[in-house]
């Protein structure tokens, strides 16, 4: 939001910069006698257009009257400001600028007076005074308010805010000025300038004093479960706003479970920032009804659509059981969640998921994905801006993720949080997560989620990868390939990754295209390095049997137990009471591969 209306505003001053200017052209030099109007006051655009752009920006009507200030020259002898709010009955000072002994608390003067500023009230058309004489003249009976300051002349101006008179922008001068077209031109122009200014530091207020109201309320990382541990950070994007559409939430569920959600509302303003309100609170009563994390996304895909919002929403729902570890997991749209094995190993869980909510495409189906979190291991769930902030794409976000994840300690779960901003961010930035960031392009949603060891001792070490396959998931098989690389990221030999590669794929292969049943992969990696060992399992409910066949030299298949035999250095079939299990293993310090 914040970038849209700059730039509109921008346009508005510059705008009436070049009416100040056509005025100062069609003007002669001189003024009418009561001084001489330098060709200073014809060139003052460029010194307009800047002060107007950093009014854009002001957050205080004191900083406000402090630029306008800066736009004094011989010309323009500016040395006084007040702005003074009408009521029903009277003009209170607000805010004043280069007066001795002004009293905002005191000064106020009623709107049926003798007064300049109170006729401004009344009417809505400037009243430009200027000499003693003439206000003499002209306000006999409020005079002497002005004559104790020693001003020559004076304007005082409407200030209109939301579209109707609010203020009366009083500016006084310490030589006497000749009100010509082009200076009273110059003097509205900054009063709207003013007004404006005004405006957005109320409406900048009033934003950010809901989005810390949401910020606040979105708190730490939720209720401590035992056996399950979480950290979370949130970082704003700049613009002055607490918060924009990113969030996260660990609620607690009827039945003892956890539920973690993590979603990003489309935008950065504050338009954002109430639909995730609205849709956080959603959320929040749909899992408290007791909702599976399918439902849930379901429930609030419609409930957005149902906004007429014309925004979506990506969201990941996981639904917790401390006691296994299990986690049900749905996805909307939202970037794959990082798993970080007890050794620092970190793999890219690719889940199968829906489209964004809130799309209205008649295709809300938000598969559960279940993954079993062993102890140890952390989940990472996060939002974009986490990734591509930087510039990055979302592969050399996602190397930039991995490398501030892996070191550590996985006990030490919020210095592990720390490291992944402090990764994207710059640290002395990162210090403060309440204050916006400007090196920050989009806004960033952190939740981390880890299994806590039990209390009974501890197995050594290993790495595990537990994946399931349906039949019409014959597109993750690519998915699934690129975890169990990242399962031996580190093997001693690039040559076995390649043939496990091949080998985990063949069984997979297998079971999707000569079964009708899931393929459920099982791969565990133990021992030390240099000398550890990868078993894979691959299991079916097919009571069929693989049987080693000579496939012809331009068969399409039939080669797997021939690599089976050739390359693993153990492999069998293991009948399961409903199924069977194919496995291999190889071992880091085995023979070469022939």
């Amino acid at each position: 939001m914040g970038a849209g209306r700059e730039h509109g505003r921008s346009e508005e001053y510059a705008a009436e910069v070049r009416q100040v200017e056509a005025l100062n052209r069609l003007e002669g030099p001189t003024g009418d006698g009561l001084g001489k109007v330098p060709d200073r006051v014809r060139h003052r655009g460029a010194d307009l257009l800047v002060t107007g752009h950093a009014l854009a920006r002001t957050e205080s009507l004191g900083e406000a009257l402090a630029l306008i200030s800066r736009l004094a020259d011989p010309a323009l002898p500016l040395c006084g400001q007040a702005v003074f709010r009408a009521d029903r009955e009277f003009l209170h000072c607000v805010g004043h600028f280069g007066f001795r002994g002004c009293d905002e608390d005191t000064l106020r003067m009623p709107l049926d007076a003798d007064y300049p500023g109170a006729q401004v009230a009344r009417t809505g058309r400037p009243v430009f005074l200027a000499s003693p004489q003439e206000y003499r003249a002209r306000y006999p009976s409020t005079w002497q308010l002005a004559d104790r300051e020693g001003h020559r002349a004076w304007a005082f101006l409407p200030l209109t805010t939301y579209g109707q008179l609010t203020s009366v922008w009083m500016t006084a001068f310490d030589a006497p000025l000749a009100m010509t077209d082009s200076v009273r031109a110059l003097l509205v122009t900054i009063a709207r300038l003013l007004g404006r200014s005004i405006e957005h530091t109320y409406t900048g207020q009033a934003d950010r004093a809901l989005s810390q109201s949401l910020r606040s309320s979105m708190g730490g990382a939720g209720p401590a479960v035992d056996g399950l541990t979480t950290a979370a950070r949130y970082l704003p994007t700049g613009g002055g706003l607490m918060v924009g559409g990113d969030w996260f939430d660990c609620l607690p569920l009827p039945n003892g479970r956890l539920g973690l959600v993590i979603g990003d509302v489309q935008g950065h303003d504050m338009h954002a920032a109430g639909l995730m309100s609205q849709l956080r609170t959603a959320i929040h009563a749909y899992a408290a009804e007791g909702h599976g994390p399918d439902a849930v996304l379901v429930r609030a895909s419609h409930f957005l659509s149902a906004l007429a919002a014309d925004r979506f929403a990506t969201c990941i729902y996981i639904e917790a059981d401390p006691a296994t570890g299990i986690l049900r997991i749905a996805r909307a749209g939202h970037p794959h969640p990082v798993l970080r094995l007890p050794d620092g190993t970190c793999l890219l869980k690719h889940l199968s998921g829906g489209l964004p909510l809130g799309l209205d495409l008649a295709e809300d189906n938000y598969p559960v994905n279940v993954l079993t979190l062993r102890e140890n291991e952390i989940l990472m769930l996060c939002t974009d801006g986490l990734i591509e902030t930087g510039g990055h794409d979302m592969y050399s976000g996602w190397l930039r993720v991995r490398n501030a994840l892996s070191p550590g300690a996985p006990e030490d779960l919020d210095a592990m949080a720390d490291r992944l901003l402090n990764a994207v961010v710059a640290p002395e930035t990162a210090r403060d997560p309440d204050q916006p960031v400007s090196l920050t392009e989009d806004d960033i949603a952190l939740l981390l989620l880890r299994r806590d060891p039990s209390t009974n001792p501890a197995a050594p070490p290993g790495r595990h990868l537990h994946l399931t396959l349906e039949q019409d998931q014959a597109e993750a098989l690519s998915e699934a390939r690129t975890e169990f690389q990242g399962l031996l990221h580190d093997w001693a030999r690039p040559e076995q990754v390649d043939t496990a590669v091949l080998l985990t794929s063949e069984l997979l292969g297998n079971v999707l295209v000569h079964t009708e049943h899931a393929a459920v992969l099982h791969a565990d990696v133990s021992g030390v390095t240099g000398r550890r060992r990868l078993r894979v399992e691959v299991t079916d409910r097919s009571d069929d049997v693989p049987h080693r066949r000579a496939p012809g030299e331009l068969s399409s298949s039939g080669r797997g137990l021939v690599l089976l035999d050739l390359l693993a250095h153990q492999w069998n079939v293991r009948p399961e009471p409903e199924g069977k299990t194919v496995w291999f293993a190889l071992d880091e310090d085995g023979p070469e591969e022939p």
